[in-house]
């Protein structure tokens, strides 16, 4: 979550309603400077607070713990011998991640994990796992077994050569033991065999090992001014719009805008359960914490863990080790504390270390004159030229450089408005004292010298001793503690969610069904300089921690380049918009906002997601608690109540087929899915998105259960609706029409197959790249129904 957990929410909230008003007023009013001073008094004060903090941090523990690892080790034995492989992975992968350093049990781990690995068919990361395996100490009395993995994995991979040198060295070290003797004899007969074959047979590679299609390079010209961005961009500032992009020649959809790697992201942890006094088990759900690389935030496949904590984990040793020198040895021991404090004050600490203590403490100072400047309404309307200089560069745009241009840099983060006048009072309350507290345990734990850059690299490695110091924090810890605070009250208006589309179930199926989902929070300073639209010209997309901006339209020389903060015009009502965006501090006045509140008119997503008369099938109206018919010589009514109930009991009965789905009675998910479709169409508009989605739901089990002609049906019908809903060239329409394409490949619809690629293509390419996984994939099934003989292809 991205503010504390909840428990420590409600502390701070009661303890500033236990304040003297005085005191309230004072704190509310406060600069960011007083704030913290204001703050390290009251936690001294209150140490009770302090007290429930460090038993919060008990509810989400990070260290090590050996009695972990042999539990998830035993599940992952039980998950592999019942054949599932990739449950049985991050099963090993946690398992891993609870042993001690140096402990021998680690190379179990690593072992086992290699021979799941092997069965996915994951060749080259399994010899990986057997290396980690055999360097952490490996028993010698089970190096037969791995090393006959080792070479059937080299078998896989065709390096001949090196798997028969293995099977040499086993068959003179192998004792006779009939077991091992018949796994030597079957690896010797298939080393011949292939040996032979040579290149007429290819061992077929798992996805994911597999080099795809190469689409064409997008041709790119950076921006002279602007780093990371198309020089098809200007960057412009007025008093009423901010800083702001604005094409500077006309700009065609799909060409990219804006490709930068973030400054700082932190993982969003995901659910887990909390640990309880007195449990034995663990949790063996799979988070984004297990799934991703806590520095590249690539999706694992064999996780590294670090050597310090049981939560950072990683893709390679190389994202570990460039993790510890940059923040992680200050973060690694802290880990419980900053999952209870929340994804924002995670970033605002990784924000400041990433920036180094010189270049935050002469920001910090520099806000102590320039912010007081910047923040009178004369200031705001000065013209650029007489913007401080030292702060806002030569162009007198906030945030650039003294060159004039403007970088992903720390002070061009550090611009980006805190809004300190418009938080609530709570809130910023609420932020203050997370920050303090956690720059008291920095100082507590003896990690101030690393947080100021005054570590040596020969102390990195070096456990951490608790050290007892002064309830006082040091002048520096202030100052971290006051940039830390800003960058908290920057998120809420300024902090990016990179997302994925993850994969829904097991992922096993002929058709792969997805949904975005929020893997970490970042921040972007030239991404942070679009505006807001609920109609927005662009599109973002993520590789990792880098984020790409495309025209999702045609824009005109001169007109702005906006982005969508989260609220689109077609997925909920103005007044519903309105609200959310509040947290930002503006009112959106775009065109879509206004053509709403101007014209009265009702929205479209209200009259496409409206009840309907269960007589006459005409669209229920009213804004009162009772809804009539719109047909007057109907004239039926219902409670508004009522309708909402059973729209809710039918979601819930759409959950429970898609969880029959899940473990595999399809069948009955049919039913279920067809009783729901008929319940619906009894007081739901056949236009209404749940009505789509319950045809998208149908066809997925129809797909799973191999009937392609009925799963392309109910999709095509779940187009139809996310078209009207969404648009006929939106990232959803491409979504679904991926899926079709999936369904007519799979059913041998050649022809319209093709077409439905080529649509999928045209779409999906606009909003993520030609190169991009699922512009792949589609490139790789036009290219196997192409290779058809022509015959076949005029069949069908």
């Amino acid at each position: 979550m991205a503010l504390p957990v909840a428990e420590w929410q409600g502390r701070t909230a009661r303890l500033w309603a236990a304040l003297d008003p005085a005191l309230q007023e004072r704190l509310a009013a406060a600069s960011l400077h007083d704030a913290v001073r204001l703050g390290c008094d009251l936690l001294r004060a209150e140490q009770e607070e302090e007290a429930a903090l460090v038993q919060l941090c008990l509810q989400a523990p990070t260290d090590k713990k050996p009695e972990a690892a042999s539990w998830y080790r035993e599940q992952g034995n039980r998950e592999f011998k019942r054949g599932q492989y990739q449950a049985a992975l991050r099963l090993y992968s946690k398992a891993a991640s609870h042993e001690l350093p140096g402990s021998p049990e680690v190379s179990l781990c690593f072992a086992n994990r290699s021979a799941a690995l092997l069965h996915l068919g994951h060749f080259k990361v399994c010899l990986e796992d057997i290396a980690r395996a055999e360097s952490h100490g490996y028993p010698d009395r089970l190096l037969p077994k791995i090393m006959l993995r080792k070479a059937e994995c080299l078998l896989c991979l065709e390096r001949f050569q090196d798997a028969q040198d293995i099977l040499r060295v086993l068959e003179s070290k192998i004792p006779p033991d009939g077991v091992m003797t018949t796994h030597l004899t079957r690896l010797k007969k298939l080393s011949q065999l292939k040996v032979k074959l040579g290149e007429k047979e290819r061992y077929p590679e798992p996805a994911g090992e597999r080099g795809g299609i190469q689409g064409e390079p997008e041709i790119w010209e950076e921006n002279s001014s602007i780093s990371g961005a198309s020089s098809s961009l200007s960057l412009s500032f007025d008093a009423e719009r901010g800083r702001h992009l604005v094409a500077s020649q006309d700009i065609v959809p799909g060409q990219s805008l804006v490709k930068e790697e973030a400054f700082v992201s932190v993982l969003c942890p995901g659910e887990s359960l909390p640990v309880q006094d007195g449990d034995t088990a663990w949790d063996t759900r799979a988070t984004n914490a297990d799934l991703y690389c806590h520095h590249c935030l690539r999706q694992l496949l064999a996780s590294v863990p670090c050597q310090g904590c049981s939560y950072a984990k990683y893709c390679s040793q190389g994202c570990g080790e460039m993790a510890w020198q940059q923040y992680h040895r200050t973060e690694c021991s802290l880990g419980a504390l900053l999952l209870t404090l929340g994804v924002f004050c995670h970033v605002a600490l990784r924000t400041v270390l990433l920036a180094g203590f010189a270049e935050v403490s002469r920001l910090v100072a520099w806000s102590h004159c320039g912010d007081k400047n910047l923040q009178t309404p004369e200031a705001r309307r000065k013209p650029l030229s007489e913007a401080p200089a030292a702060g806002a560069g030569s162009r007198g745009i906030p945030g650039c450089g003294s060159n004039g241009r403007y970088q992903s840099s720390y002070q061009a983060l550090f611009h980006l408005l805190p809004h300190t006048e418009q938080h609530s009072p709570e809130h910023k309350f609420l932020c203050t004292l997370s920050v303090v507290a956690l720059c008291k345990q920095l100082q507590a734990a003896g990690l101030e010298a690393a947080v100021l850059n005054q570590e040596s690299p020969q102390q990195w490695s070096k456990p951490k001793a608790c050290e007892k110091t002064s309830d006082e924090l040091s002048p520096e810890l202030k100052t971290v503690a006051e940039a830390m605070l800003r960058h908290m009250l920057q998120l809420q208006c300024n902090a990016q969610a990179i997302t994925v589309m993850q994969e829904l179930g097991p992922g096993d199926g002929a058709v792969v069904d997805k949904k975005p989902v929020r893997l970490a929070t970042a921040f972007f300073p030239v991404l942070s300089l679009l505006n807001h639209s609920c109609c927005p010209n662009t599109s973002v997309s993520f590789s990792g921690t880098a984020a790409t901006v495309r025209a999702s339209q045609p824009i005109s020389s001169g007109q702005e380049v906006l982005h969508c903060y989260g609220p689109h015009w077609c997925r909920m009502r103005v007044a519903e918009r309105q609200q959310l965006l509040s947290q930002y501090f503006f009112e959106c006045r775009c065109r879509a906002c206004l053509k709403e509140l101007e014209s009265g008119v009702k929205s479209v997503v209200s009259i496409r997601n409206s009840f309907c008369c269960p007589k006459c099938r005409a669209q229920m109206q009213g804004e009162e608690d009772t809804l009539c018919c719109s047909n007057e010589a109907c004239a039926t009514s219902a409670s508004r109540d009522h309708l909402s109930g059973r729209l809710q009991d039918l979601q819930q009965q759409i959950k429970k087929a898609l969880d029959l789905l899940r473990v595999r009675k399809a069948d009955q998910a049919i039913k279920m899915l067809l009783k729901c479709q008929m319940d619906a169409g009894t007081f739901l508009s056949p236009e209404h998105l749940l009505v789509g989605e319950m045809e998208d739901h149908l066809a997925q089990v129809y797909a799973t259960l191999g009937k392609w002609q009925e799963a392309a049906r109910h999709l095509k019908k779940s187009i139809e609706i996310v078209e009207m809903h969404h648009g006929p060239s939106s990232v959803e329409t491409g979504h679904e029409l991926f899926k079709l394409a999936q369904i007519l490949f799979n059913g041998f619809a050649v022809s319209e197959a093709l077409s439905t690629i080529q649509r999928a293509e045209g779409i999906l390419s606009v909003h993520f790249g030609p190169q991009s996984a699922q512009i792949q994939e589609l490139q790789e099934m036009k290219a196997c129904l192409s290779q058809l003989p022509r015959n076949i292809l005029q069949r069908t």
